[in-house]
C-alpha cells in the first residue's frame, strides 16, 4: 500500500474515534458510578501521550481515591476546548495559555490551574533531505508551511520570525484543511509543518519512517519562545464555588502524570488497551517526550504543575502581540498557582 493511502487510512481512523467521543456515545473512560463528584474532562484532541496522566490517573483510580468521578472525552483542538469549558460543558480540559488569552479576550472566564507541559512543545517540523540543512529560523526562508485557516499557527510563527530578526512573511504559510496538513506535508507539497511533542510529532515520525524517511524539527522555544505548553483549564466559577473539587483534581492528576513518567510502556499498554487501533510504540515516545517537557531550571523546587511567572508574563506579552490583544490582558488573568502551592 502506497505511504499516503497508509496515512489517509490511520488519520481516518482516528477521526472515527474523534467522532464517535464527540456524538456522546460515552467517554474514553469513567471511575465508578460510586463517586462523589462528578467532571468532565476535555482531552482536547484523541488519546495521546500529552494527556496520558489523566487516561492513567482513572484506571489506576487516582480520582476515585480523592472522591471523584472523572470521564475523559475527546476533544477537537484547543480554542474550541477552552471555548467549551467556558460554556459548562466540561468542568476541566487539557488547554493552552494561547487559547486561554483568546477565550478572555471574548468575555470569556477561563484560567490554567496547573501547567502540563512547563515550557512550549510546539516545533517546526520538515522532511530531513541530502544536502539541505535546516538548524536556525533564517533556514526556513522561502520555505512553505501548512496550517488549519483559524489555527494560531497562522499567527505564532510570523511573530516568531519577527522575535528572530526575521520578515514574518519570511515562511509562505498556507491555509490548508485540517485533515489534509499531514498528508500534503508526507507528500512533499508543503516544506515544513506544525508539530507537538508528545502528540503529532511521534505520529510523524512513525510515519516517515514507512517511507524510508526521516523527520527533523526546529522546537520554538530553541529559539527565544519563552512560553508556557498546556495545562490544566477550567473556569473562575469552578475556582470560586469547588475549589476543593479543583483541588482534588489538580493533585489526582498529578500523580497520575508522575506514574506515566515512571512507567513509560504500561502507561501505553493502558492507554492502548482501551483503543487497539492507536500505535503502541508511538504512544510510549509520546509519554516519553512528555517526562522532558513537564519542568524545567524554571521549575525546580516547586511541586508538580506550578507555573512560574516571568514565563506567565513573557507568555501573556507574546499572545498580545502575535494576536494584537488589548494590553489590559495580564498574565494573572491566564493563571492561578493556588492549587500547585
Amino acid at each position: 500500500m502506497q505511504q499516503w493511502q497508509w496515512a489517509r487510512r490511520w488519520w481516518t481512523a482516528l477521526a472515527f474515534v474523534g467522532a464517535f467521543g464527540a456524538a456522546g456515545s460515552g467517554a474514553l473512560w469513567a471511575t465508578p458510578v460510586a463517586a462523589q463528584d462528578k467532571v468532565k474532562f476535555n482531552l482536547s484532541w484523541l488519546p495521546q501521550g500529552s494527556t496520558g496522566g489523566v487516561l492513567v490517573a482513572i484506571n489506576k483510580g487516582y480520582y476515585r481515591d480523592v472522591g471523584l468521578e472523572v470521564s475523559a472525552i475527546v476533544g477537537h483542538g484547543g480554542q474550541r476546548t477552552v471555548n467549551e469549558i467556558d460554556q459548562g460543558l466540561f468542568e476541566f480540559g487539557y488547554g493552552d495559555p494561547i487559547s486561554v488569552m483568546l477565550n478572555r479576550a471574548q468575555g470569556g472566564k477561563t484560567k490554567m490551574v496547573g501547567s502540563i507541559n512547563a515550557v512550549w512543545p510546539g516545533a517546526i517540523c520538515y522532511l530531513v533531505k541530502p544536502g539541505r540543512s535546516l538548524e536556525k529560523p533564517a533556514d526556513l526562508k522561502g520555505l512553505s508551511m501548512g496550517g488549519g485557516g483559524a489555527s494560531p499557527l497562522q499567527n505564532i510563527v510570523p511573530a516568531w520570525l519577527k522575535a528572530n530578526g526575521l520578515a514574518p512573511t519570511s515562511i509562505r504559510l498556507l491555509r490548508l484543511d485540517p485533515s489534509t496538513i499531514n498528508p500534503s506535508f508526507l507528500q512533499g507539497r508543503v516544506d515544513l509543518t506544525e508539530c507537538w511533542e508528545g502528540a503529532n510529532l511521534q505520529v510523524l515520525k512513525s510515519l516517515a519512517a514507512r517511507q524510508g524517511r526521516e523527520i527533523g524539527s526546529l522546537r520554538y522555544r530553541d529559539f527565544g519562545l519563552d512560553m508556557v505548553g498546556n495545562g490544566i483549564v477550567t473556569t473562575e466559577k469552578m475556582i470560586e464555588q469547588k475549589p476543593d473539587v479543583v483541588r482534588r483534581f489538580v493533585q489526582a492528576t498529578y500523580r497520575g502524570y508522575a506514574w506515566m513518567r515512571e512507567h513509560p510502556a504500561a502507561s501505553a499498554a493502558v492507554i492502548a488497551s482501551q483503543y487497539p487501533m492507536l500505535d503502541k510504540q508511538v504512544m510510549t515516545e509520546q509519554i516519553r517526550q512528555m517526562a522532558a517537557l513537564q519542568s524545567d531550571r524554571e521549575t525546580q523546587g516547586h511541586k508538580p504543575g506550578w507555573l512560574p511567572v516571568p514565563r506567565m508574563e513573557s507568555t501573556a506579552k507574546f499572545v498580545r502581540d502575535a494576536f494584537h490583544l488589548s494590553p489590559t490582558l495580564k498574565a494573572t488573568d491566564l493563571y492561578t498557582n493556588q492549587f500547585v502551592e
